[in-house]
């Protein structure tokens, strides 16, 4: 029987109600699993607006502990075992004094905490100013063994960087899952980011999908945030999705309206295509790859 199953992407709106936000997810993931999710994949930072719009100290308030221990994840977890399902979420971690991460915790179907993920690449730009909150990862790239599939996770600005996703795959990843906070920024009341700089977000996940003969599944923030000056912010694009081997989409949320997307994903076609297929491992030129050790060949 082929191994056909469910995943969920929850795509939500945030305002200013850290409760509020975390409430709206919980019953997201319910309905999520209600509709035959067996994986449910929380979008990034999804209990508060994206803070890092603006450089505040007070904003580190918002951080939590993030272990096995920690209120939030014995509640996630909670709920995971009741539902019987996977479910990964993106937490603001603070793991000590002055020391901060964007992390992501995985829970198995039986309530079991599997570890975290700690986001690898930091972008420092006008209204993404994550390297004033956020250490970079130092878990490097870790493969968990779930009850229903092999993830790997990824966050946000790992998605450009084709390295990770590749490290993950060769790990044995059947499913990448990358939570994502990412849309066009506004200055002036005026959106400033390249028209088109949604379509290159979607085409350079599918060509990781492709790469490495995986599903990818990248959940997006969905709705206007205000940055802290008049007339700025972020429209966050939506347009969560899951990309199959070949790179198809086999769902996609709106641009604009907030939404559970239930995509069923058939794993037997990973050996299928990796079989057909030898450039995701076999005919790689691993002796000639040095080069991708440095910043920059000269």
């Amino acid at each position: 029987m082929a191994r056909i199953v469910n995943v969920g992407l929850i795509q939500m709106s945030c305002g200013d109600d850290i409760q509020a936000n975390y409430g709206k997810a919980m019953d997201n993931v319910r309905q999520a699993a209600d509709q035959g999710a067996h994986i449910v994949c929380l979008q990034e930072l999804f209990k508060s607006r994206y803070f890092c719009q603006t450089v505040d100290s007070d904003l580190f308030k918002l951080a939590e502990p993030v272990d096995q221990s920690s209120p939030t994840v014995q509640q996630l977890s909670e709920l995971a075992a009741e539902l019987g399902i996977v479910l990964i979420a993106s937490l603001f971690e603070k793991r000590a004094s002055g020391l901060y991460h964007n992390a992501s915790v995985l829970l198995d179907a039986d309530g079991c905490y599997l570890g975290k993920y700690r986001k690898m690449h930091i972008p420092d730009d006008p209204g993404y100013y994550e390297k004033f909150y956020f250490a970079p990862g130092d878990l490097g790239y870790p493969v968990f063994r779930t009850k229903y599939a092999r993830i790997g996770v990824l966050i946000c600005w790992d998605q450009w960087f084709p390295e990770a996703a590749r490290l993950l795959a060769m790990k044995g990843a059947e499913i990448l899952l990358i939570p994502t906070a990412i849309g066009h920024r506004r200055e002036g009341g005026e959106q400033i980011t390249d028209e088109g700089y949604d379509r290159g977000w979607e085409i350079v996940q599918r060509g990781h999908a492709v790469a490495n003969a995986c599903y990818l599944a990248a959940v997006n923030r969905v709705g206007f945030e205000p940055g802290p000056d008049p007339g700025e912010g972020i429209d966050f694009w939506g347009q969560s999705f899951v990309a199959d081997p070949d790179g198809l989409i086999v769902g996609r949320a709106s641009a604009e309206q907030e939404e559970i997307l239930i995509a069923p994903v058939d794993l037997d076609l990973i050996d299928e295509i990796r079989t057909r297929w030898s450039f995701p491992f076999r005919d790689r030129r691993v002796d000639s790859y040095g080069g991708l050790t440095k910043l920059y060949l000269d």
